[in-house]
């Protein structure tokens, strides 16, 4: 299967992937309006992908069959102030 993958032009490293370009069929409307308008990535052989960058490929591939679609949102930011005030025994 040929996926295609776009980027969100409103939330910073959030990428959908659909199983075929421009078939937005199987996304939510209302994740489509916070979505934005999407921008295509890549076309991406996700079968003969063993990883990805950031997602889980099996998590991708599961979502792909059972809802058509996967998003991949950006990791959550690490509060290093923080950290570094748990570490020393600061709160």
């Amino acid at each position: 299967m040929i996926c295609a993958v776009y980027k969100s032009l409103r939330k910073a490293d959030t990428y959908l992937f659909i199983k075929q370009k421009e078939k937005f069929d199987d996304v939510p409307a209302s994740l489509m309006e916070v979505f934005g308008t999407p921008k295509l990535v890549m076309l991406l052989p996700i079968e003969k992908r063993d990883h990805l960058g950031f997602a889980d490929i099996n998590k991708v591939k599961a979502a792909l069959a059972e809802q058509g679609f996967y998003l991949q949102l950006p990791p959550p930011q690490i509060n290093l102030l923080k950290e570094h005030q748990q570490s020393n025994g600061v709160s």
